[in-house]
Formats: structure tokens, sequence, C-alpha cells
């Protein structure tokens, strides 16, 4: 698409692009966020940020705030159960810079959902009114929320809390179309996020089942959304962002992608911690080779990063 035009504003803000990485825990570090940026995600999630955290002023939290300039338009996503705390952290982060604060409304982790956090908070319609109203009328971002479809299959509340959202000044909701019990299994469901763009007037982020390039023109025309959001694909297949498929991508650009992500996580992380970190991504990276397992366990386990980096050439 042509990114001179915006793809949709967040409120004053003009998005340049139709596809958002997704924020994923343990993933959407500033490396990676960086990377994928780079590569054409129109705007960077962090990962998601305990309002309880930002107030006792957690001290790994730091390098969870980090972002880089070229990463705008950047999105802090907070969560919490209490519309006080809530209002209190984005008070404080906004001081950090943010374009745009994100309330998650989506997360099926038990020890955040349990809590009324995440996607518990779709059970209280109500709080999310007041966290949203309270939010949009102090802070001087935009205010945004990512939600999933409801609690359970009896609890499909997603055009109620999708409305709740934009009545009380929410500026986007990006939907995962499926329920917390779900998690991340069985299909994503299309239809509500057609829904969900016909009930509102905001823009609306599809996620869900988002695994190709063919996949993102099929969401986009089935559920007329605004934008694509996508995660556990992009991970192992940044150039997604790009409008490739893994098996496009020539093993020269391959290389030089992987040793641009190490160097990034070596230098975010201070050393071998960001080797280590990196692990989890080679596994998907290199996925479609044919490696052996004695292969595999030798670049997973070499600890120094001049020693991976031999191990990759050889692999690919």
């Amino acid at each position: 698409m042509d990114n001179d035009i915006p793809a949709f504003h967040v409120r004053h803000i003009p998005i340049y692009g139709d596809l958002i990485l997704s924020p994923m825990a343990g993933f959407s570090d500033m490396p990676f966020r960086s990377l994928c940026r780079e590569l054409g995600s129109a705007m960077s999630y962090t990962e998601f940020i305990n309002a309880m955290e930002v107030l006792s002023g957690h001290p790994r939290l730091d390098k969870r705030l980090r972002y880089r300039e070229e990463e705008r338009p950047v999105v802090y996503q907070i969560f919490d159960n209490d519309p006080g705390r809530l209002l209190e952290a984005a008070l404080r982060l906004q001081k950090l810079g943010p374009d745009i604060i994100d309330v998650n409304m989506g997360c099926s982790v038990r020890r955040v959902s349990g809590r009324g956090a995440g996607a518990g908070l779709l059970r209280t319609p109500l709080k999310v009114a007041r966290i949203f109203r309270s939010l949009s009328s102090t802070l001087d971002v935009p205010v945004t929320g990512k939600i999933r479809l409801g609690w359970d299959d009896e609890c499909l509340n997603y055009n109620l809390i999708a409305r709740i959202i934009e009545e009380n000044g929410g500026s986007l909701i990006a939907v995962h179309a499926r329920t917390k019990a779900q998690g991340y299994s069985g299909r994503a469901n299309w239809d509500a996020i057609a829904e969900v763009k016909s009930a509102v007037s905001i823009p609306v982020i599809g996620n869900g089942d988002v695994r190709t390039v063919e996949d993102i023109g099929r969401l986009k025309d089935y559920t007329a959304c605004d934008g694509v959001m996508i995660g556990r694909a992009a991970v192992g297949n940044p150039w997604i962002f790009s409008r490739m498929d893994r098996e496009q991508v020539p093993d020269e650009l391959v290389r030089l992608t992987m040793q641009d992500h190490l160097q990034r996580m070596l230098t975010f992380y201070d050393g071998n911690r960001g080797l280590i970190l990196f692990r989890k991504h080679v596994t998907r990276y290199l996925s479609i080779y044919p490696l052996d397992r004695e292969q595999r366990q030798e670049i997973l386990t070499a600890e120094r990063p001049g020693e991976f980096l031999l191990l990759m050439d050889a692999a690919i």
C-alpha cells in the first residue's frame, strides 16, 4: 500500500501502514519491535506493563519502557483491574513520551485475568467505561484498547465493550478474535471483527489466524478492518511486515537479519544475556531448514556470539 498516505488515524496521529506487530510478553522488546518497525510494522506496542510495577518503580521495568525514536508511534500497553491505579500509572508513563496509551483487555493468563485484569475486565463493562472515561479525559495522548471477544462462549460481549470504548473516548480498538477461554486455540472468529467494525466509527485492528501474506488480504477483505495485527506468525518471519512469506526470504537476507537482530539483543541486554534471550527467536528463524537434532542443539547452546554466527552460517 502507499505509505505516503495514512492508512488510518489514531485521533490526530497518522498511521502509515496497515500491519502492526502485536504486543507479546517476552517478545515485543525494543530489539524485535524496532526490527519489525523497520521492516514495515506501522506502530510499536510494548509488552504489556503492570500498573502496579509502574507505581512501585519495579527495577526491571526500565528496559520494557525504552524505545527508539524511529519506532514512533510508540504505544505503551498497560494492565490492571483498578481504574485509579491505571490512571495514576498512565499519567506517570505519559511523562516518558509515548504517542498512545493502550489498555490490555486481552491477556488470558490466569494470574492476570483471574484478578480481573486483562481479559478479566471484559466481565465488568461498567468498569471498562470508568477506565476509558477517566483516561481519555485526563491524558493528553490518545487512549486505545485491545480486547478479546469475551470471557467464554457464554459471555460474548465484544460489541458492547467496543461501543463502551468508543463512547468513553477510546481512539482505536484492536480485536483478538478469540475468547479468554480459547486462549490461542481453536479458530479466530473473523465475523466478530467485521461486527465490531460495523458497530463503531473509530479504527478497528483485526488480530487472529494471520500466518501468511494471503491471510492479511483475506482478513482485510472479509472484515473491512483498518489494519491487521500479527503476533506469533511474526516470530521467525519479521519480513511478513514487508509482505513476504517465510519461504520467499532469500538465505542471505535471513543471515543479515539474524545478525542485525542478534547485535540489537547484545547491545540492549549487555552481552551474553542478549544471546541467551535470542535463542527463542533462533528456533523460529531456522525452523524451515533441514537441521538435525545435533546441529540445532549446537546452535542453541553456543555461548559466544562469534561461535553462534559461524554455526548459523553453516546451517543456512
